[in-house]
């Protein structure tokens, strides 16, 4: 990946999550509150920037939990999901901020999810004629893995193109999409069409190509040679409407209304950034691998 030439767009909340269920709750700011999330997003931000020398950076936070336009269509929609701690909820301002301190643009709606919000800058950022990284463990975002583009878990493997992601779900990143409408996700709590589990879905759309062309061509499933394929044909067709809903929910937008795009790393006041560290109560080592993340 050439540097100046790659956004990278960050799916902040999984390395919020992942901070504040993996350290312990022994970090506390000045006034006492704890900050273990905040301090772990920290680290792993500043790892990042350091490795990639970022110019086009963005951070999504997720701030729609329950107020996403996809609970107006599907009031079901997440609904399995625990609601997030106070505390928690505290430490995402928290993050924000420190994202900020860093010079990275930040992003987030109550009415637009995260990746809603990736999907846009993604487009732009093409746009602008700029490849773009994003990086986020949801297979959801693969869907907008274009080639030259990547997708990376940071943490947890090694940027991944379009044809490595392809290998990886068996189905092509453009058909995520329709591979989740027919197979569900218990995550999200999206229906699918029941019956139908994964390895069905990708024979089905590696067969067909897409979610149109398979409720097109139904009938023909029933002769495929693979075990249970007429239930499986009557069971998508008494669906279909299950499956349209499920795509319309798993389809990340990508023109959301957006205030501002510029993903350009900044260079923030460093008296404002020892600040934020000193009330953060950081240790030296901490606060030193910010400030050369910020100054980069």
């Amino acid at each position: 990946m050439r540097q100046d030439k790659t956004a990278y767009l960050i799916d902040a909340s999984v390395l919020v999550f992942r901070s504040y269920y993996s350290l312990a709750n022994d970090f506390f700011d000045s006034q006492g509150h704890s900050i273990n999330a905040i301090y772990g997003f920290g680290r792993v931000l500043s790892r990042f920037i350091k490795q990639t020398g970022a110019k086009y950076i963005a951070c999504a936070f997720d701030e729609s939990l329950t107020t996403s336009f996809r609970n107006d269509i599907y009031p079901l929609y997440k609904a399995n999901r625990e609601p997030a701690p106070e505390d928690l909820k505290r430490q995402f301002k928290g993050c924000k901020e420190l994202a900020h301190q860093l010079g990275v643009a930040t992003f987030g709606d109550d009415h637009y999810e995260a990746d809603d919000l990736i999907g846009t800058l993604h487009a732009r950022a093409h746009d602008d004629g700029l490849n773009v990284c994003v990086v986020s463990a949801d297979k959801d975002l693969t869907q907008l893995i274009r080639p030259g583009d990547w997708w990376w878990d940071y943490g947890k493997g090694q940027p991944m193109g379009y044809e490595q992601l392809t290998d990886k779900f068996g189905v092509r990143p453009d058909q995520i999409v329709d591979y989740l409408a027919l197979a569900g996700d218990a995550v999200d709590n999206i229906p699918g069409v029941k019956g139908v589990g994964p390895k069905t879905a990708i024979y089905l759309l590696n067969h067909f190509g897409d979610l149109d062309t398979i409720l097109e061509r139904v009938n023909e499933i029933g002769y495929l040679s693979f075990r249970g394929a007429k239930s499986c044909a009557n069971k998508i067709k008494h669906q279909a409407d299950q499956a349209l809903l499920s795509r319309q929910l798993t389809q990340i937008i990508l023109d959301a209304p957006m205030a501002h795009d510029d993903i350009i790393k900044k260079q923030r006041d460093k008296r404002s950034l020892k600040g934020y560290c000193e009330f953060m109560n950081f240790g030296p080592l901490m606060r030193r691998q910010l400030i050369e993340a910020a100054y980069i």
